[in-house]
């Protein structure tokens, strides 16, 4: 049985499940901390091609918890506590836990496809396909919201930042601009959490404001 549709907590009754202290989101978070600190090499756990003879069924996951810089690691992980957060209070850990989860396969599966069309041999590794998912979590969930970023100082709408950071991605992913960043990995991480989002009952509604 899916969960039950989503309720925002904007409104006045706040739903059961809503943690004070989300340990999925900062659990994630003290995770890849751990591992990036500790000096762990990707190898085998990383996300590789198919046709490469490396991949196995547990990168589908295990990728996620790796990134390769700290500017990588850094801004994955400040945009799982600057969404992830309120969206487990919200949701609840296990509503939670799943969206990333599958958010973070999804855009394994995505990025094992394009590759298996492009010829593309490199490994992938990072949890941006999960956290583009947090995002469109975090713009439905409050669209009206306005999000003020360290690299974007000024303040914009959450529905519309989640438009226009997926069409950049897009546009990144097709013209092949700064081709070692998974672009197409973060639009299926978007597109399956979209998924699972209409499968719970959400269905997009556009409002226009003057």
């Amino acid at each position: 049985m899916p969960p039950a549709p989503l309720e925002s907590p904007l409104s006045n009754r706040a739903p059961s499940n809503r943690v004070l202290q989300p340990p999925v989101a900062i659990g994630i978070i003290v995770v890849c901390a751990i591992i990036y600190f500790s000096g762990f090499a990707p190898g085998i756990m990383a996300l590789w091609p198919l046709a490469s003879g490396f991949f196995e069924p547990w990168q589908l996951v295990t990728y996620g918890l790796l990134h390769g810089g700290f500017n990588h690691i850094f801004f994955n992980m400040f945009a799982v506590w600057m969404f992830g957060l309120p969206i487990e209070r919200a949701w609840g850990s296990r509503r939670f836990a799943l969206y990333f989860l599958v958010c973070v396969i999804g855009a394994a599966i995505t990025q094992l496809g394009v590759q298996h069309l492009t010829g593309e041999a490199y490994p992938t590794i990072g949890a941006s396909g999960g956290v583009f998912g947090l995002l469109l979590a975090y713009g439905v969930t409050w669209p009206e919201n306005r999000i003020f970023l360290i690299f974007f100082p000024v303040p914009i709408r959450a529905k519309w930042f989640v438009l226009i950071y997926a069409g950049a991605e897009l546009v990144f992913g097709v013209t092949q601009a700064m081709p070692t960043i998974a672009h197409f990995a973060h639009l299926g991480g978007l597109l399956f959490g979209a998924g699972l989002l209409w499968n719970w009952g959400w269905r997009p509604r556009m409002t226009w404001k003057r």
